[in-house]
């Protein structure tokens, strides 16, 4: 084959490539919106939980006093 021949097929594969490409990129971003427009509709089949509140945190414990108080005799040190 001539380089040229070979340049040629490059270059068509490489368009039909990034073609095939860009092509399932734009389905993909269609599909995407339409399924974010049409599935709030049926929310009220299957409803989001409510987010349950965090419990309040503990007190210190006599471990952390314990772990604070041997952080600063060794910074002291």
């Amino acid at each position: 084959m001539d380089r040229t021949e070979l340049i040629k097929q490059g270059v068509v594969l490489l368009i039909s490539g990034m073609g095939i490409v860009y092509f399932f990129l734009a389905v993909l971003v269609a599909v995407t919106t339409l399924s974010a427009k049409i599935i709030p509709r049926f929310n009220h089949i299957l409803p989001d939980e409510a987010p349950k509140k965090k419990p309040a945190p503990k007190a210190a414990s006599n471990d952390d006093e314990a772990i604070a108080i041997a952080i600063a005799v060794a910074r002291s040190r």
